[in-house]
């Protein structure tokens, strides 16, 4: 029989090749060093040679595999994929470039070990640190979107729900992911508002962020969409 997998990490990308193989080589150290037995699954849309460069990768790591198309199809769908094909008790994702170090599960298994559904990296903790921000103005416009966020669906208990680090127990990963319908960067939301309404129980952890300052959400277009899909979160259409 297969041995179990601890872990299955899902790494969410659109066009990261010059990134994606550090990101890798850092999980796969880390979870080595750690004994963890484990799996990556890269969901790489985009056309700049990121899903060849992991594809390459695997032929000497069996426990790292690629899936995605050329076109970008959203963050929430990718990671959605990922999830549907996870085998690891845990099941988490993380950023393509990094902005939190997979070292931070540390912080993480003892939440898990307890038996909390799901775990969260939040930047909004008094002991998060925070080594380099965001600009002052997408400072500005996450603040309002917080405060919009949280009058349209609630979560108030939750400071931050989009942070690209989040881990589950493998159950509440498949029914959340199974549920979930937003494809875009909102889906981060939707996770969470169904694990409140399921009764899940969530944990926030305090973490190291980094900006990296290559925001690939588009402004106008994007934050209307984000608009769109939190009314859709919330009333269901």
């Amino acid at each position: 029989m297969p041995e179990p997998i601890d872990i299955s990490l899902i790494i969410p990308a659109y066009n990261e090749a010059a990134r994606i193989a550090q990101t890798i080589h850092e999980a796969q150290t880390f979870f080595g060093a750690r004994g963890y037995a484990y799996e990556i699954i890269v969901s790489a849309d985009g056309t700049d040679g990121t899903r060849e460069c992991v594809a390459e990768l695997a032929r000497t790591d069996p426990a790292l595999r690629v899936i995605g198309q050329a076109a970008r199809r959203g963050k929430g769908r990718g990671i959605r994929e990922g999830v549907a094909l996870a085998q690891g008790a845990i099941i988490g994702f993380v950023d393509a470039d990094n902005k939190t170090p997979i070292a931070e599960f540390d912080k993480f298994a003892p939440y898990l070990r307890q038996g909390f559904a799901v775990v969260i990296g939040s930047r909004g903790l008094r002991d998060s640190q925070i080594e380099r921000r965001q600009p002052w103005f997408r400072q500005i416009g996450s603040k309002g979107f917080a405060i919009f966020m949280h009058t349209v669906v609630g979560l108030n208990a939750i400071s931050d729900t989009q942070c690209g680090f989040k881990f589950f127990q493998r159950r509440a990963a498949q029914e959340l992911f199974g549920r979930q319908r937003i494809d875009g960067y909102m889906f981060d939301v939707e996770i969470l508002f169904l694990a409140d309404r399921l009764g899940y129980r969530i944990a926030q952890v305090p973490i190291r962020w980094r900006d990296d300052g290559d925001s690939r959400l588009v402004l106008l277009g994007g934050n209307i969409q984000n608009v769109k899909d939190i009314f859709r979160i919330r009333f269901g259409f």
